[in-house]
Formats: C-alpha cells, structure tokens, sequence
C-alpha cells in the first residue's frame, strides 16, 4: 500500500492524494497547505487543480516583554494565514518570513534594545519579499498574498506590491498586500475589546492584553502564563507598551483570531474578483 501510494502520489500530485485520504478516512482539512510540507510533484498537481494564491506569511524575531516568546509574530503568522488558506480553499502558504526591520542595529534602537531580537534594514527585506513573490510566480501561481503580522513594516509590503504589480502588467499575476489584516489585528481587535469593557490602558499596542489574547487563542505554547499569573504590571522597561497583560485570554483572543480570517478572506477574495 504505501509503495502503491507514493506511486501515485508521485506522477498525479496532490488532487489523488487528497481524493485517496479522503478514501481512506482522512479529513480534506487534514491536507497539508504550507508548502514545507509538500513535494514539488504535489505543489504541481495542486498548481493544475487551480490552486494558484499562495500566502507568504510575515512576522518577525523581536522582543514581546517577559511573557510572550521572540517567535510570536512567527507562530501567530503561520497559523493565521494557514486557517485563511484553508477558508479560501485554493490557496498555499509559503514559509514564514522570520527576518524583518526591528530598529537599528549600531546603536540598537527600537526592539533591537532587547536581547534577541533581530533586524535586517528595510531594503533587504523588501528584496527578500521581491525574490520569493517571483520565485512563485515563476512556478505558476497567479496571486501572491503578503500577509504582515507586524506594523513596523506595513509600508514595505505596500512598495512591494506597487513595484511587483508594474513589474508583472499583463503577465496575468498580482500580488496583494492587504490592509485588513494588520487592521483586524490591531485596530479591529481593539474595538471588539473596548466593547467588551476593556480600556485603551489595558489593550496595549505591544505585549499587553491584545497581543497576549491572541498568542494564548492560537499559540499557547509562546505565552509564559504561569510567570504571567504570578507578574506586577510591566511597563516599557520590560517591552510591554501602553497596556497589561495580565488578564489575557483565549477567549477574548479567539475575536481577533476569527475577525482576522473573515476580514482578510474577504480582502483577498474581492481583490481576486469575488474569488
């Protein structure tokens, strides 16, 4: 059976594999969609099957004060754009881009203050973001999604977007950048809370409330909740800035976790044309 299968798997792609799981008791949504966790073989069939947006993910390596791990821009990136994936139903996920500007590096300014955060300079980066968008492209996707889990580099991903799409008129591919979905993280998750009686001072705009409800809906493990329960307020000293953390949930998390993919779904398929 499994010589039989890799058989298939290997000349048909990923159309026949999914349809044999489906077979054999596997869940359609069990089917990988990050592309790390594909053949090329099965990248091709997905390709002739249709599935032609792929999402690349961006975090970040930075500091989120005491409680919330390097990797949380990264983890929260990877699992968010993988549930968008999956509710647009034709669409990959590249790998997660872990290297962004984080503030200057001779003086450290910004994140770069604290230990473990990592910075590249914003040319670099947008290079980086030109090459992978292009190396997609040139093996057959037609839409390529830029999806920013941080704010420190949303005006990147736009210049991106404006020179790749010049750069490709009449090639029939784009490439998007859309603003809804740092918005619903940020602002639009922001709203949902103060309607639920929380205040500016608590939300946060970095490593506070906000921020540590999203991490425990979606990536518990990047959360230090038993350091958390036992925490005095921190401040800017610690990374934390403008709110507190302390009384984050996975509940309130799940808001901003559900009005992400809804927003950003909608974003990607009114851009595609209703697709």
């Amino acid at each position: 059976m499994s010589f039989a299968f890799a058989s298939v798997a290997r000349w048909t792609g990923r159309g026949l594999v999914c349809a044999l799981l489906a077979l054999a008791g596997g869940a359609w949504a069990a089917t990988p969609v990050q592309l790390e966790d594909l053949t090329w073989t099965e990248v091709r069939g997905a390709l002739a099957a249709g599935e032609t947006t792929v999402l690349i993910p961006i975090g970040g390596t930075e500091q989120s004060g005491p409680y919330l791990t390097l990797g949380k821009h990264n983890a929260r990136v990877r699992a968010l754009a993988e549930r968008i994936a999956r509710a647009l139903g034709d669409a990959l996920v590249a790998p997660v881009v872990a290297y962004v500007p984080e503030g200057g590096i001779h003086p450290p300014t910004g994140h770069m203050r604290f230990p473990g955060t990592i910075s590249v300079p914003a040319q670099v980066f947008e290079k980086t973001l030109e090459a992978a968008a292009e190396s997609l492209r040139t093996h057959g996707f037609r839409t390529v999604v830029l999806l920013g889990d941080h704010g420190g580099y949303q005006d990147s991903l736009q210049r991106v977007a404006s020179r790749l799409n010049k750069a490709w008129a009449g090639s029939g591919a784009r490439l998007l950048a859309p603003r809804a979905y740092y918005e619903a993280s940020s602002t639009g998750f922001d709203a949902l809370l103060r309607e639920r009686g929380y205040a500016a001072s608590e939300i946060g705009t970095h490593a506070a409330l906000a921020d540590t409800s999203l991490q425990l809906a979606i990536a518990p493990g990047s959360v230090r909740r038993e350091a958390l329960a036992h925490a005095n307020a921190p401040g800017p000293g610690d990374g934390v800035y403008g709110g507190d953390p302390r009384r984050a949930s996975a509940e309130l998390g799940q808001l901003g976790v559900d009005a992400i993919v809804a927003r950003t779904v909608q974003a990607i398929r009114q851009e595609r044309g209703g697709h």
